[in-house]
């Protein structure tokens, strides 16, 4: 087993080194802070190569993106304590390295039904469940004997409030005996508000093979990133044949001033620059570098500086190979297809031949826990109930909000999705169309 470094905040530098070893490998682990510890303290045993595990622990899953942005270029790749936070991440567009999560299906979920069937309170064959998919869920019923047909799932990520209303009202409405939930601000609110809920929890041997996978994507990403890439650039103004108005001596100071700042920039990169003939260079770097000079081949390599600096249009394709002719032959094709305005999105081609076009960055979302928009609703009601009565229908919240009823009946399902209210059961009467249905407005929210 390989030695591993273990850091337990982000704000150790990370040109720092702990004790006498350089980890090859810097994994981020993402997570509530006591996975979170609990994946740092089992990293020396399960790491199959030398790392480093840098701990980015959060208190709600909602800043699972900010995390990941703070980590930094410098990860090879990123470990999440759960699925919640790397959905969360991965829907934000800021995993910009390999990343895995710790399963918490499997043995994990097993390990929650025993756990419910051993509170009094609970029947683990009528609970509700999150974040798991509905076959994982069936698998483990069927491995224990246990039917699943009582069992309600819910496997959309969302805010904490929204899964919270999900298994609260399922348990107020007589449906279950309680909660298994992966989230874990949502075992802590459904605790205060005096729900059965059992935490599912990654085990010992999910751990370790997470760390194990993670290590391997972080491992395969480095060879990756040392992959070798040649970059061909070529100006247009200097391929052009020459002008009797345009001296001579004026293309000689151009072509010194691009090498030049040619040269400056592969200095940064740690890249080499030959000149190819009167209009065109050669930059031999690797994919690392490339890619960090380019937004991920996001933007043309050295396009910007030379604008800017020498008043130049540059064309530029990027190849990658297994040798430096394999590379090369892959960036002129993909300088072909950009001068021929073919593909001039990709402009980088891999060692396979495939143009290389990354997807476009999402911003990160806001971080942070997300207020309700139905608080302000259930405020405009409340202002408004008369003799203490929190029971409303669509027609009965139309009016008091000064809406019709069918938005009245859109906003009662939004309280109802946020928690702020409890659908009762529909009134039983011989008159035709649909049963009168009534909302419990739960008036209590608006004093927490």
């Amino acid at each position: 087993m390989g030695r591993t470094l273990v850091e337990r905040t982000e704000d150790t530098p990370r040109g720092s080194r702990l004790g006498t070893v350089t980890p090859d490998l810097t994994i981020g682990v993402v997570g509530s802070h006591d996975l979170v510890e609990r994946v740092m303290l089992m990293g020396h045993s399960a790491a199959p190569v030398p790392c480093r595990l840098v701990a980015a622990a959060y208190r709600d899953e909602q800043e699972a993106a900010d995390k990941v942005t703070r980590l930094g270029p410098g990860v090879d790749a990123c470990l999440f304590a759960s699925p919640v936070p790397f959905e969360l991440a991965r829907r934000a567009g800021v995993l910009t390295m390999p990343a895995t999560h710790v399963q918490l299906g499997g043995a994990a979920l097993v390990a929650a039904i025993a756990r419910a069937a051993l509170d009094e309170r609970i029947d683990p064959r009528r609970v509700s469940l999150d974040v798991l998919g509905r076959p994982d869920i069936d698998e483990a019923y069927t491995d224990l004997n246990l039917s699943s047909g009582e069992v309600h799932s819910r496997d959309e990520p969302g805010p904490v409030g929204t899964i919270t209303a999900f298994h609260e009202r399922l348990f107020r409405q007589g449906a279950t005996t309680g909660a298994l939930t992966c989230v874990h601000g949502v075992a802590d609110r459904l605790t205060a508000a005096g729900v059965p809920v059992v935490p599912i929890r990654p085990t010992s041997a999910a751990v370790r093979t997470a760390l194990h996978t993670a290590a391997l994507l972080g491992a395969r990403h480095r060879l990756e990133e040392s992959q070798l890439t040649v970059v061909l650039v070529e100006v247009p103004t200097l391929r052009e044949p020459v002008r009797r108005a345009a001296p001579r001596y004026w293309r000689d100071e151009l072509r010194l001033s691009l090498h030049r700042l040619l040269v400056q920039e592969a200095n940064r990169i740690n890249a080499s620059v030959w000149p190819i003939d009167d209009h065109s260079y050669l930059v031999v770097a690797t994919k690392g570098s490339i890619a960090a000079a380019t937004d991920g081949f996001r933007v043309l390599p050295f396009a910007a500086r030379i604008r800017e600096e020498l008043g130049l249009a540059v064309e530029v394709g990027v190849g990658m190979g297994r040798t430096t002719h394999e590379a090369e032959t892959h960036a002129r094709g993909a300088l072909a297809r950009t001068q021929g305005g073919k593909q001039p999105q990709g402009f980088a081609v891999d060692r396979e031949g495939r143009a290389l076009v990354p997807p476009p960055r999402m911003p990160p979302q806001p971080g942070g826990p997300v207020k309700p928009k139905g608080v302000e609703v259930l405020a405009r009601l409340a202002a408004k109930l008369e003799g203490g009565d929190t029971v409303v229908d669509a027609e009965g919240a139309g009016r008091m909000l000064g809406v019709t009823p069918r938005t009245a009946r859109r906003l009662l399902r939004t309280l109802v999705d946020e928690g702020l209210a409890w659908p009762l059961p529909p009134n039983r009467t011989p008159q035709p169309g649909r049963p009168r249905q009534l909302y419990r407005l739960i008036v209590e929210k608006l004093n927490r």
